[in-house]
Parts: C-alpha cells; sequence; structure tokens
C-alpha cells in the first residue's frame, strides 16, 4: 500500500510540471546558433581546390572542375559537386577549411528518406538547401582576419 501511495505522489507531483514535449512536425525547433546542419554550396564562390574533400574524415565529398572558359582566368570552374549524406558526420570541417566560404552550414537537420540513394545529394540539391544558413562562419573568418 505504501508503495502505490509513493507512486501516486510522483505522478500527481508530474502533472502540474510545465510540458518538455514539442509539437515538432507543426512548430519548428529553434535550433542552438553552433548546430551543425546540413551543408548549403555556393558554386560561384567555388575555387575547386579539393581541401574539402581531402579534410572529409569520412571521404563523403567528391569534387570536379573543369578549365575556366575565360582563357585569362586561370581558377577553374566547379563543374560537380556531391556529398553522400549516408556516411557525412556533419563534422564541419569541410566549412572550416574551404578558403572562400563556398559550403557555409545550416540549421537544417531533415534528412529521412525511404532509400539510401535519396541521400546522394548533387550540386543543385546543395545550393538549393539555402534556408536557416548559418551566419557564424562569415563572422569567425572577420575576427580571425582582424586580429
Amino acid at each position: 500500500m505504501k508503495g502505490l501511495v509513493k507512486g501516486l505522489g510522483v505522478t500527481f507531483k508530474n502533472l502540474t510540471r510545465k510540458k518538455v514535449t514539442y509539437r515538432y512536425p507543426d512548430v519548428p525547433l529553434k535550433m542552438p546558433d553552433r548546430f551543425r546542419g546540413i551543408q548549403h554550396f555556393i558554386p560561384e564562390k567555388c575555387i575547386v581546390c579539393n581541401q574539402c574533400a581531402r579534410i572529409c574524415p569520412t571521404q563523403c565529398i567528391t569534387l570536379t572542375g573543369k578549365p575556366n572558359p575565360d582563357p585569362e582566368k586561370r581558377v577553374k570552374v566547379i563543374d560537380t559537386f556531391d556529398i553522400n549524406f549516408e556516411i557525412c558526420i556533419l563534422c564541419d570541417l569541410c566549412t572550416e577549411v574551404c578558403p572562400t566560404e563556398a559550403i557555409v552550414m545550416t540549421n537544417n537537420f531533415e534528412l529521412a528518406a525511404y532509400s539510401r540513394d535519396d541521400l546522394f545529394k548533387d550540386k543543385d540539391w546543395l545550393v538549393a538547401n539555402n534556408t536557416n544558413v548559418r551566419s557564424e562562419n562569415s563572422l569567425n573568418k572577420r575576427a580571425k582576419g582582424a586580429n
């Protein structure tokens, strides 16, 4: 009998507490400023230096470039840029090493798919993923350059 009263006491105490659940699909979650979500890619800034692909610990980034059509410019033009989100760990190393900030992190995190093939994202998809872009990367680089 004592255990029943004790259990009901815990139940009634928790009935008056504030709810901690979210109405997630209906109300989007507010992610912290330093949250590492899906990458956004800006192809105009990319110089095809391959630093992002080299530093990636899971080797999930592949990119290729082609010579610039303007012979006076020595910079390559991005041809393909693919990320395999099946193995990407969203570590943020690719954005940290990018010298031109062509890759930036967003606060987007929803990547659920019914097929593994849907987790291979190409350049067009990454360019269109421009909502909730973290502005923090550019602010950090400006602060480092000022010192």
